[in-house]
């Protein structure tokens, strides 16, 4: 007999094998975040592994150009086989010019605020603003009518006086010619009383003059020649002695003062010109040091230094004349305190410093007519501008090279290149060069140096630009 298979409601299988029909299990947030970092982990291995192989490919071709650049075999291979292309310059002779550069401000001789020294109403404004005046011009004019009122009651009292002043004078010479017919105390009062109008009579005369003077200032005038500023006061407007502000102000800006800052350190070079009697130039620039304005004489050094900065002030005086300078105006000053006479002068891109000493590279032509350069050992002097001074070690007209130095070793190969336009140089004896401006850094003392530190990549970035 065969027997169904028995089904259970909750079973899906015969033979009565219940299965519970559970809900289907859920993957649980942290099976999920394990899962994301391991597929992290591999990406970020394989990204590193990429990048490493990418650095040692780059440091291998940088290990190689660099080796293949310091080897000196190859350097002189391919220095052998190719000539070098440079620019290069003849070394000139000529004066250097030594200054010492700084910082400062134009200042007015004299400023003065005008004032009025009467009270009253103003009647008169007789100047234009922002105009040169010159001293004993009228400025302003003030209603003088109460002072010559003032006057005019001096003047009465005065009269008045001396009339009486006249008659005691008759009393008493007439007391003196009848001396024995009067007594000796009526001949003491008429004295007294000609003694007491005269007295009165001075007075009046210091009434009078003092009317006279106020009348006198109601007429307001320019004390200094100068530059007169904007009027503080319209007419018809009652003005006093006592206000704080003042009709107007005028500046003296012919000639004008410059006070500027130097470095302690130079003290003693100025203060040893200064003993000797030389007038030391200064140069005014404007604010980008481009523009050369005026030129002055130094006046004055401060009798102390600013413990703060380390610095001393210098006053300087120009003529000014032109008013191209003007007070309070941001000033580069440049204080001439010596000239080098027939020095030996090179670009600055020319000379090179290494740790022995510092050198140029000259070009020399050999028996074949070939261009090669030749490391010099050089005698360092001052810097100005952009040129050095060559104490020794270098021949004027010798040819110096420029730029290209950065691929040339002794006895190198170089074709010469023609020179890019530069700015004129400064201190140089023949030529367009001399006395022309440059861009320096402010409150900077030039000096000598010989040898020592590694110049040369800043002097030919500053001989680019």
């Amino acid at each position: 007999m065969v027997h169904d298979p028995i089904i259970s409601p909750l079973s899906d299988k015969p033979n009565g094998q219940q299965v519970l029909n559970a809900p289907p299990r859920r993957e649980a947030p942290w099976d999920r975040r394990i899962d994301q970092r391991h597929g992290a982990k591999s990406h970020a291995w394989i990204w590193i592994t990429l990048l490493i192989l990418i650095a040692g490919v780059v440091g291998y071709f940088v290990y190689t150009r660099l080796h293949q650049t310091a080897d000196p075999k190859a350097g002189g291979r391919d220095a052998a086989g190719r000539a070098v292309p440079v620019v290069a310059v003849p070394a000139r002779q000529g004066d250097m010019n030594i200054y010492l550069n700084g910082l400062g401000s134009v200042t007015a001789l004299n400023t003065v605020t005008v004032r009025a020294r009467v009270d009253g109403q103003l009647m008169e404004v007789n100047f234009v603003e922002g105009e040169v005046v010159k001293e004993g011009k009228p400025l302003f004019e003030i209603d003088p009518r109460p002072y010559k009122v003032q006057l005019a009651q001096a003047e009465g009292q005065m009269a008045k006086d001396q009339a009486q002043l006249k008659n005691a004078q008759a009393d008493l010479k007439r007391y003196q010619i009848a001396r024995e017919a009067v007594s000796q105390q009526q001949l003491d009062t008429a004295a007294a009383n000609v003694a007491n109008f005269e007295g009165a009579v001075k007075v009046d005369q210091g009434q009078i003059d003092s009317a006279k003077l106020q009348i006198f200032y109601c007429t307001i005038t320019a004390p200094i020649t100068g530059r007169i500023g904007l009027r503080m006061v319209d007419r018809g407007n009652m003005i006093h002695a006592s206000d704080a502000n003042g009709l107007a102000v005028i500046t003296q800006l012919q000639p004008v003062a410059l006070l500027f800052s130097l470095p302690e350190d130079a003290i003693p070079s100025v203060v040893k010109k200064m003993n000797a009697g030389v007038k030391l130039d200064v140069e005014a620039y404007d604010r980008d040091f481009k523009v050369k304005l005026a030129t002055g004489t130094l006046l004055a050094i401060d009798s102390q230094i600013d413990s703060n900065s380390g610095t001393v002030r210098f006053k300087a005086i120009f003529p000014n004349e032109d008013n191209s300078l003007f007070p309070n105006q941001f000033i580069n000053a440049r204080l001439l305190i010596e000239t080098i006479k027939d020095a030996v002068l090179v670009p600055n891109a020319a000379v090179q410093r290494s740790p022995q000493s510092a050198f140029v590279y000259v070009v020399k032509r050999d028996d074949k007519g070939d261009s090669t350069v030749d490391m010099r050992n050089i005698e360092v002097g001052p810097t100005e501008g952009d040129d050095t001074v060559i104490q020794g070690g270098l021949s004027p007209a010798e040819m110096v090279v420029t730029d290209g130095i950065d691929k040339l070793q002794q006895g190198a190969k170089v074709t010469l290149g023609r020179p890019a336009a530069t700015r004129p140089m400064t201190g140089g004896g023949g030529g367009a060069g001399r006395g022309a401006a440059t861009q320096h850094s402010p409150a900077t003392q030039h000096t000598s140096g010989n040898g020592g530190g590694s110049r040369g990549a800043g002097n030919r970035r500053a001989a680019e630009q």
